[in-house]
C-alpha cells in the first residue's frame, strides 16, 4: 500500500472567501457569455433558472433560495459585492474557521431569501450575494461585541449600508435585513450560546463546538423552512414569470 503525501494549507489565508469570490465571478461570466452581453446577464438561461421569484419557488423550485445568492445583474453589482465579501470575509473566515464561516454565510444567504419570500412584493425578482454579505456584517458586529471592542465603526458601516439600501432604487432592503439578522444570529450561536447553555464544568471546546453546530443546523433549517413557507403561502395569482 502506497502512502500519499499530505499537505496543509498555509495558516492565515482566507481560502473559502477566495473560492466564494471565484464562484460568483465565474457564474457571472457564464451568464454574460450565454446572454451575449455583460450589460444584461439576466437574459441568460442560467440566470433565469436560478434567480428568486415567488411564483417559481411556489412551483417547487426551492433551489432558487440558494442559487439566487450567486447571481448578479451587472458588472457593478458583482464588483461591489465581491469587494465587500473580500473586505469582510478575509477576517471573519480566520476568526470563525472555514467550516463555521461557510455555515454563517449560507445561513445568512438563506435568511435573506426567506425575508424576500415572506415580505417582498410578489413581482420582485431578486439576485445577488448582498443578503449573505449583510450577514457577514452582522457576524462582525457579534464578534466585536464578544471581544469587548467598541462596535461604533461596524455600526456606522451597517447603518450607512442600510440607509443606502433604502435610498437606491431596485435594492431588496428586506433581503439585506434578513441576511443581517440571520448572520448575526448564527454567529451569536457560535460565540455566545455555548456559554449560556453549558454548565461551567462542561464548557470544553468540544462541547462548545457541538452546541454551536446544533444551533447552526437549526438556523439553517429555519431559514430554509421560512423560505419554503413563503412559497407555500403565495397565492399563485399575483404574478407568474
Amino acid at each position: 500500500m502506497r502512502r500519499m503525501a499530505t499537505t496543509r494549507l498555509p495558516a492565515g489565508k482566507p481560502y473559502v472567501t477566495y473560492t466564494l469570490i471565484g464562484i460568483n465571478i465565474l457564474i457571472f461570466l457564464l451568464c454574460a457569455v450565454q446572454a451575449g452581453s455583460f450589460g444584461d446577464p439576466g437574459a441568460a438561461a442560467i440566470f433565469s433558472s436560478g434567480d428568486l421569484l415567488k411564483s417559481d419557488v411556489a412551483a417547487g423550485e426551492y433551489w432558487r433560495l440558494l442559487t439566487s445568492g450567486f447571481l448578479h445583474f451587472s458588472v457593478m453589482h458583482v464588483a461591489v459585492n465581491m469587494l465587500s465579501l473580500y473586505i469582510l470575509g478575509r477576517d471573519l473566515e480566520l476568526a470563525l474557521g472555514m467550516s463555521r464561516y461557510v455555515a454563517v454565510y449560507l445561513i445568512a444567504l438563506l435568511g435573506g431569501s426567506a425575508a424576500v419570500m415572506l415580505f417582498e412584493n410578489d413581482r420582485a425578482l431578486t439576485a445577488g450575494a448582498s443578503g449573505a454579505i449583510y450577514g457577514l456584517m452582522g457576524a462582525m458586529l457579534v464578534i466585536i461585541l464578544k471581544a469587548r471592542v467598541s462596535p461604533v465603526p461596524v455600526l456606522l458601516i451597517i447603518g450607512f449600508n442600510v440607509v443606502l439600501s433604502f435610498s437606491l432604487p431596485g435594492i431588496s432592503v428586506l433581503g439585506h435585513l434578513g441576511g443581517l439578522a440571520f448572520g448575526a444570529a448564527a454567529t451569536a450561536a457560535i460565540v455566545y450560546l455555548p456559554g449560556m447553555v453549558l454548565p461551567e464544568g462542561r464548557r470544553t471546546p468540544e462541547a462548545a463546538g457541538r452546541v454551536g453546530w446544533i444551533a447552526l443546523g437549526a438556523l439553517f433549517v429555519l431559514a430554509l423552512g421560512l423560505g419554503i413557507t413563503g412559497g407555500i403561502v403565495y397565492d399563485g395569482l399575483t404574478y407568474i414569470r
